[in-house]
C-alpha cells in the first residue's frame, strides 16, 4: 500500500473481494461498520470488484499489494468464492474449478503474509445463497446453489486449517440465525443491514481472540491523539446511540472517554 496522504500513519486494514466487498458500505454494510468501528485507530481501505473470481484476483494481485511498498497492511480480510462456485454450465459462467480457485487462494494468500512479518489474513469462505430469492430477483438462480456454496466453503476451510490462517466460516455463519432466508440477503446474494452484522460480528470475534503482536483488537489499540476527545452530555448521548445501533457488547463499546 502507498504511503498516506495524511497522518499521522494509522495500521492498514484492506478489504479484498468481489461484489460482497465492493457492496460493504450499502444498507449499513460491514465495511462501513469496521471503518465506524475503528474510528480514530484504523484505516479501511476497500478493493472490491463486482463479479471477479480468485482468477481475476491473482491476475492483479501485485497491483493491489506491491511488496516493496514502504507501508504494508496490518490487516487484510480476504473474499472470493461466491462467483467461483458458479454452475459451470450456464452461459458465460465465471466458474473456477474447485481444484484451481484452492491453488489461486493458496497463492493469494502467501502472497499477502510474505507483505511484512505484521501483516495478518483473514479469510471469509464461500458464502451461503438463497436459490428462491435469487430466482424471483433475477429469473433464473444465475447458476448459483447453496450446495455449490458448501463444497467450496469446505474447500476454503480445509486450506486455512493447512496454512494456520484465520477463516470465517461464511457458509454457515449466514445460516445461523433462524429467519436467515428472508433477513440477510436482499436479493439471495448481496447482504442486508442484518446480513452485514452478522460479517462484522464474526470479525470482530477473529480479531478479539487472535494473539497477534502488535494486537489489532479494538479494545487494546489507542486512540490516535487520546486524551483530547470532548466530554460534553452532547458527545456522550451520541456515542450511547451508535454503540446501541451497532449492537456492540458493553465491554466493547466505543467511549466518549
Amino acid at each position: 500500500m502507498s504511503e498516506p496522504k495524511v497522518g499521522p500513519n494509522r495500521p492498514l486494514f484492506v478489504i479484498f473481494g468481489s461484489s460482497i466487498v465492493q457492496l460493504s458500505y450499502y444498507f449499513d454494510g460491514w465495511g462501513a461498520a469496521l471503518t465506524g468501528f475503528y474510528a480514530r485507530k484504523a484505516d479501511i481501505f476497500v478493493r472490491g470488484y463486482g463479479g471477479w473470481t480468485s482468477r481475476n484476483a491473482l491476475q492483479v494481485l501485485s497491483k493491489v499489494f506491491p511488496q516493496k511498498d514502504k507501508i504494508q497492511p496490518s490487516l487484510v480480510i480476504l473474499y472470493f468464492g461466491g462467483n467461483d462456485s458458479t454452475d459451470p454450465d450456464i452461459p458465460n459462467s465465471p466458474n473456477v474449478p474447485i481444484d484451481e480457485y484452492v491453488e489461486n487462494m493458496r497463492k493469494i494468500i502467501l502472497h499477502i503474509k510474505g507483505l511484512s512479518q505484521t501483516t495478518r489474513v483473514i479469510m471469509l469462505t464461500a458464502p451461503a445463497v438463497n436459490e428462491k430469492q435469487i430466482i424471483d430477483f433475477y429469473g433464473s438462480n444465475l447458476g448459483r446453489t447453496n450446495e455449490r456454496g458448501r463444497i467450496y466453503s469446505e474447500a476454503g476451510i480445509k486450506l486455512a486449517q493447512e496454512l494456520g490462517l484465520k477463516y470465517i466460516d461464511f457458509w454457515s455463519a449466514l445460516q445461523e440465525p433462524s429467519d436467515w432466508m428472508d433477513t440477510v440477503f436482499w436479493d439471495g446474494l448481496h447482504l442486508t443491514k442484518e446480513g452485514s452484522a452478522i460479517v462484522f460480528h464474526k470479525i470482530a470475534e477473529v480479531i478479539q481472540e487472535a494473539e497477534w503482536e502488535p494486537t489489532l483488537d479494538w479494545e487494546k489499540m489507542p486512540d490516535e491523539f487520546d486524551g483530547d476527545q470532548p466530554h460534553s452530555l452532547y458527545h456522550e448521548k451520541m456515542m450511547e446511540g451508535i454503540n446501541r445501533m451497532m449492537g456492540i457488547p458493553a465491554s466493547r463499546q466505543v467511549k466518549s472517554e
